[in-house]
This record gives structure tokens, sequence and C-alpha cells, in this order.
């Protein structure tokens, strides 16, 4: 029996080379320590349900608002990376609020009846932090003019950049990525503020996994990042170690939704 192990979230083409590194090393300390069927490299080929929902599951990422949303129950959490771009702060992240470069706001609520363009209506980056930030703005359940959605973080930037939309909420780790490997995909686009923080995008297994893999798990992912090969691999990513966070931590995202919802403003509008 193979387990699998994936790290989908901010996977870029630029940094698989980082990312298997620090897999590999991920694996020896697992296989070290008796693991059976630790695989040999990274799934690339099936979609994130598939691989969340995986029985054989013994690695991922998620996001945040997945591990206490649609997949709580069937995800679990391991560790959180303490990722170093800008808008995070040791385990939290935000989002930056983007717009176009010819954009005239100067604040977020000059946004009013603007487009607003999303990756997924259940992405905490993508909306989530963004209701929260706009909601003392809004008026009668409503701020923005209308809401598209995009698929994907670098496909709404491009769909600001085309002039399609006037704003968007990225995730301030797939910015710090665009900037660094992709930084035309970012041209006609500024950012205008960031969101509130919340706890970053977290490794999680499948629920239910002994606690004893749990703790096999958090060991093999904090030493990876101690070793010289696994420090630069981390810097390649903007990741420069793992801290352990009380489940607990993860209510601050169904905490934005709450902010938003006393509000009155419950969804995206």
């Amino acid at each position: 029996m193979t387990l699998s192990a994936s790290f989908p979230m901010y996977d870029f083409e630029e940094v698989h080379g980082a990312h298997e590194v620090l897999w590999n090393s991920v694996a020896r300390k697992l296989e070290k320590a008796g693991v059976k069927g630790v695989p040999a490299a990274l799934d690339r080929a099936r979609g994130v349900h598939e691989l969340w929902t995986d029985p054989e599951l013994l690695l991922s990422q998620c996001c945040g608002a997945d591990l206490v949303g649609r997949y709580a129950g069937t995800l679990a959490l391991v560790a959180t990376p303490r990722y170093r771009a800008p808008g995070c702060d040791g385990c939290f992240y935000s989002s930056v609020v983007l717009v176009a470069g010819h954009s005239p706001a100067t604040e977020i609520s000059d946004l009013r009846n603007a487009v607003c363009v999303v990756n997924s209506h259940e992405s905490h980056s993508g909306t989530n932090a963004l209701r929260a930030l706009v909601a003392p703005f809004s008026r009668g359940g409503r701020f923005f003019s209308r809401i598209v959605t995009s698929g994907s973080h670098p496909a709404s930037v491009a769909t600001v950049a085309r002039g399609e939309a006037d704003v968007a909420a990225i995730d301030c780790v797939t910015y710090a990525h665009l900037e660094r490997y992709r930084p035309s995909v970012l041209e006609g686009t500024r950012p205008l503020c960031y969101t509130a923080r919340a706890p970053g995008i977290p490794f999680v297994t499948r629920a239910g996994t002994d606690p004893d893999r749990i703790r096999q798990l958090q060991s093999a992912l904090a030493d990876a990042f101690e070793e010289p090969e696994g420090r630069a691999a981390g810097a390649s990513v903007f990741i420069d170690g793992v801290e352990i966070l009380p489940f607990s931590d993860y209510g601050r995202i169904v905490e934005f939704q709450r902010i938003a919802a006393a509000r009155g403003y419950p969804e995206l509008r």
C-alpha cells in the first residue's frame, strides 16, 4: 500500500523543484521513523477534492476555510507553515486587495459599486477576508455592483489587469510568488491595502489519523526546514519553518464570517 502526498496550494511550476526537495526530506524522515508506504513523489495528477478525500492521504495542504468548512471531519490539522511574505506575520497571513493601476481608489470604501472578481466563493483569502473588510461599508447587504468568479488567484489578477473587474483579494503568499516568478502577470495592477490576518494555509492529513502519526508528520516537517537544503528550498517558497497551532486558532476564519453577518453582510455582493 502506497500513501499519497501533495503540496497543491502554491505549487507553481517555478517551485516544483523546491517542493520536491522539501518532500524528499520529509519522506526520508518518515521512513526513518518507521512509516510504511511513504510515496516517492508528490501527487500532481489529481484535483484537490480527490487528493483530500483519499483514504490513503498522508500529507497535503488546504485552505483554512476548507479545514473548518467543507472538509471539516475529512481533514485533520498537522502544522502551519511560517510564510515570510509581505502581509504575513508568523503563521498568520492576509490578502492583498488589488486594483487596476489606473484606479482612482485610495481606500477600500472607494470601491463601492465596483466589479469584484473572486477565485472561489469558498476561499478564505479571495472571498471571506474581503467580505469582512468591506462589511462596515455595505448598504442593504450590498457593496459591489457585481461579483464574477475566475477559478484561481492568478486568473483573478488577469481579470483585473484586462479591465474586466475592478478589484480582487489575492492571498499574499500567492501575490509574493507572482511578484518573484511571474511579475508580468501583475502589470496593470497595484495593491491597495491588506485584509485582516488569519491562520495560514495548513498542512493536513486525513481525519482520524493516529496522534502518533500526526506527531511524526509534525517532526518530519519541522526537521525538513532545518536542513541546509530544506532552508534553501523553503526560501524559494517563502517558508522558514512550521508551528503547531491549536485547531481552535482556525476558528478565526469562522469569526470573519460572523463579523460580516453581524453587519448585515452575510454574502459577498
